[in-house]
């Protein structure tokens, strides 16, 4: 009796391209796609670091500490930033106060207590979801219409700016802090509830101490988007030349957007100089509060 004959196996060259058919990567329209992907990359690139080469090359002269303590002037030599300085500080920091508890509330609630099949809470989450994209000047005129319904003639004070940078971000906060929500592995809410926890208490100990990374890295991107706002606080009327410090929330303030565009409107080239230290000051800022967001996201995520 003859033994069985075995078919040897075929053998794939690694030099002969594996995708060259009719849906391969190899194709002419793919290749194309690819160039045009890789060329609009670096076109926005190239665009990124001519405009930021540009601004420091322009403000590089006016980096010094009078900047940061000198009130604006009509002197560019003797100008600063400092009520400007002290403004944004005001207005982010009422904004966090007024943005975080709500929005951090109403997340827990659609996520972890709201019945998704009434029809109130999807209208709710339909709009919370299109409002993420509404322009920031409706925003501006969002708290215009509502302040001059309480009948408040200065609009152009902390709490009002505060007001409006709150309407702008809140929705970015709400789908931030559902997302690091979603985040938590369901076994966890289970074996709290079986071990006897209530809904309340689960949420609570277990569910938002693990999703704290997630809702502080989008609440820290959500502020730093308002710091750079200045589009509804101008529709509020927002002072661009002040020579005081604010003081409280029924003080008339500015931010750094606000005076870097006075600035940059001035025909004077110290002016323009002046703007580019200003929005170095800012970037500065910015990359500052996503850096702090990104060490928070790595040193404290869970990997579950």
């Amino acid at each position: 009796m003859s033994a069985p004959t075995t078919t040897p196996p075929r053998v794939i060259h690694a030099s002969r391209p594996l995708a060259t058919g009719r849906n391969g990567e190899m194709r002419p329209t793919a290749l194309l796609f690819l160039l045009l992907l890789w060329f609009s990359l670096f076109v926005a690139f190239a665009v990124l670091i001519t405009l930021l080469v540009t601004i420091f090359l322009t403000g590089q002269n006016k980096l010094s500490w009078n900047l940061i303590t000198n009130f604006p002037s009509a002197d560019p030599e003797e100008a600063g930033a400092r009520p400007a300085i002290l403004g944004s500080v005001w207005a982010i920091g009422t904004t966090a106060v007024l943005t975080l508890p709500l929005g951090i509330a109403a997340a827990v609630h659609l996520e972890e207590f709201a019945d998704r099949k009434r029809w109130f809470n999807k209208f709710v989450e339909l709009n919370v979801q299109n409002l993420a994209a509404v322009p920031s000047i409706v925003y501006g005129l969002l708290a215009l219409a509502f302040l001059s319904m309480l009948g408040v003639t200065n609009k152009n004070i902390v709490i009002g700016g505060a007001l409006a940078l709150t309407l702008l971000i809140l929705p970015v906060i709400i789908i931030a802090t559902r997302e690091a929500l979603r985040a938590v592995p369901r076994e966890i809410r289970d074996g709290s509830l079986a071990l006897g926890a209530t809904p309340w208490q689960t949420t609570w100990r277990q569910v938002l101490p693990a999703s704290v990374p997630g809702i502080a890295t989008g609440s820290i991107l959500a502020l730093s988007r308002a710091l750079g706002e200045a589009a509804p606080l101008l529709v509020l009327g927002a002072l661009v030349y002040i020579t005081f410090d604010p003081n409280g929330l029924l003080s008339g303030y500015t931010t750094l957007p606000i005076q870097i565009f006075n600035w940059t409107g001035r025909p004077q080239e110290g002016f323009h100089e002046l703007a580019g230290a200003t929005s170095i000051l800012l970037l500065a800022v910015l990359i500052l509060m996503n850096a702090l967001a990104i060490f928070i996201r790595n040193k404290f995520q869970k990997r579950w």
